[in-house]
């Protein structure tokens, strides 16, 4: 896989990342066998880049990792955790936290340094100063190597850049969340800053699998997005034509397709695509080597326009907490 650079450092990573919540929670049901196989299959093809979080499953997706990183996979692997995203309790963000959470993470994840440690969510009543200051400190005592923040607003990212470089923003890109565009990257291209694309898949809504809310699995956290519910599926279903058009004239998938178009988008983007099955791991490690013509890209862009995507992309109570 085509390696791509990490923003201000000297790190290069593989051009699709792992991202690995959906192993601990929010979709279906965890398979740590399966999961870990999974982990292990992306590292040994050089799918490096793996993301994670302490709340992913509070805890467990760390743990997860742990056990996967056995037997040699931890030095093939360039970790991504995340603090500060406690769930129903709200965001935190103290320098007193920061320190907490990295020490647990550590342990959980038995390793000696995370490689890019991300402000999970912005705390509003924490200067972000603060917050990033306690985070070089971290670094500069070893144990994480890299700093990020995921959904900050950019006068928000503008402020941390200036205590210390910020190697990378992580929100959620995809063809039908494209807010990236016009709010995001100019800024994360100024500054340097790589862009993490998290959901590149709306969830697995632009793989074509999902098309009511009876085809996802009972009791997965779909259910709460809005964009899941089923007059907003309805309205959204037309622009999978687009996609499928594509795929079956390249003889592919919708998902992959989807996710060849972010890859599309320029080499300061990293995609991680979630998944814990080794079937479609693969599936979707295929994308990179998928070409669209400026063509296929139009055909796709004059589709899925911003803006028109019927519902927001979190519902209310976790919407509150973006882009601060």
């Amino acid at each position: 896989m085509k390696p791509r650079k990490l923003g201000h450092s000297d790190v290069e990573v593989g051009a699709l990342g792992l991202g690995c919540m959906g192993m601990s929670t929010a979709y279906g049901t965890p398979d740590n066998p399966e999961s870990i196989a999974t982990i292990r299959e992306a590292l040994e093809n050089g799918c490096d880049l793996l993301d994670s979080s302490d709340a992913y499953g509070n805890g467990h997706n760390e743990e997860l990792l742990a056990e996967a990183f056995k037997d040699g996979y931890r030095e093939k692997a360039f970790l991504i955790s995340k603090f500060g995203n406690l769930g129903q309790k709200g965001v935190l963000g103290t320098p007193e936290y920061v320190v907490e959470a990295c020490e647990k993470s550590l342990v959980r994840l038995q390793t000696d340094v995370i490689d890019l440690y991300f402000v999970h969510r912005i705390d509003p009543n924490v200067p972000i100063e603060d917050t990033v200051g306690a985070m070089v400190k971290l670094k500069e005592q070893g144990k994480i190597r890299y700093l990020g923040l995921s959904e900050a607003a950019m006068d928000t990212l503008k402020r941390a850049h200036a205590v210390h470089p910020i190697s990378a923003l992580q929100t959620e890109y995809s063809l039908w969340t494209r807010d990236a565009e016009t709010e995001f990257l100019p800024t994360t291209r100024e500054l340097g800053i790589s862009y993490i694309a998290y959901a590149p898949l709306g969830r697995g809504y632009l793989s074509s699998q999902f098309v009511t809310p009876e085809d996802l699995p009972e009791g997965d956290r779909r259910h709460d997005h809005p964009r899941f519910h089923a007059d907003n599926m309805a309205a959204n279903k037309k622009m999978l034509d687009a996609i499928n058009d594509i795929a079956s004239a390249k003889s592919c998938t919708a998902a992959q397709v989807a996710i060849a178009w972010v890859l599309h988008q320029g080499d300061d983007i990293i995609p991680i695509p979630g998944t814990k099955k080794r079937k479609w791991l693969r599936d979707n490690l295929a994308a990179a080597d998928i070409n669209l013509s400026s063509d296929e890209c139009a055909a796709l862009e004059g589709v899925f326009v911003p803006g028109v995507t019927a519902g927001q992309r979190y519902p209310d109570k976790q919407f509150a907490h973006l882009i601060k």
